[in-house]
């Protein structure tokens, strides 16, 4: 898999910036020890649903709770069954690992939504002062997860179509439909996806959600890397042809 981890280059958009952040590949089998959060870094891993899905079944079994076996029951195809559960089987794994405690052990809790404070806002350990955030996307065959010190989001998705990048105009912000507008049919979808990733990620790290208009925030369609919103910074994750991704992880300010 670890062949497999380039990005296609548009035509469109600005000059190519450096590659993208290359995620670590969660192998079955393969536990993962503590990891080392910098502030204002995050640490990536990339599980395929396809490796070994056997194996992961035999520790969902294991590991996962009944709302997580719930909500994977509830999905109508077996190949989103499948990710789910690879998504989360992994997540349990890696905070297992951070927080020295077996996987079956983990528990989650919802942060106050910074729009309304209900909580439906980020996830996060049940110990409130645990200094640890994370963030889970998953889309096709493949799960990305992020953890750092900090706050932080990460989203995967599959690239659509020029037509399904047309269906969604408006959504985005007035200088990215500019940029779309100007690409070629052949290169939208790329560019609507590298846009589409960084919003979501940088949405999931505010712990928003799509609560907050995507039209608000300017992240760029192009593959040169953009400045982030003030205190964050976004950056595009190397994932398999047919995928893109990216990650968002909040700055702590440092004092004067």
């Amino acid at each position: 898999m670890r062949a497999d981890l380039a990005v296609r280059s548009p035509r469109c958009g600005a000059p190519a910036s450096p590659a993208p952040r290359i995620p670590a590949v969660l192998t079955p089998g393969a536990p993962p020890g503590p990891l080392r959060l910098p502030d204002g870094a995050a640490h990536l891993w990339l599980a395929d649903a396809n490796t070994h899905p056997e194996k992961v079944a035999e520790v969902a079994r294991l590991v996962l709770d009944d709302t997580e076996r719930d909500r994977a029951a509830a999905l109508r195809r077996s190949a989103d069954r499948r990710c789910y559960v690879t998504a989360h089987v992994a997540l349990r794994l890696l905070l297992g690992a951070q927080l020295g405690i077996a996987a079956d052990r983990v528990r989650f809790r919802r942060e106050p939504c910074p729009c309304c404070g209900e909580p439906h806002g980020r996830p996060a350990p049940e110990d409130p002062d645990v200094p640890l955030h994370f963030s889970l996307s998953h889309s096709g065959d493949l799960a990305l997860l992020a953890f750092a010190a900090t706050p932080v989001g990460a989203d995967v998705q599959t690239k659509g179509s020029a037509e399904a990048a047309d269906e969604i105009k408006g959504v985005l912000h007035p200088r990215e439909e500019a940029e779309l507008a100007a690409c070629s049919e052949a290169d939208r979808p790329d560019a609507f996806a590298r846009a589409w990733v960084r919003k979501e990620a940088y949405l999931k790290g505010l712990g928003t959600g799509l609560a907050r208009s995507p039209a608000l925030d300017y992240l760029g369609t192009g593959t040169a890397a953009v400045a982030g919103p003030p205190g964050w910074r976004v950056e595009d994750v190397a994932v398999p042809y047919g995928y893109a991704a990216a990650v968002a992880v909040r700055e702590e300010r440092r004092p004067a």
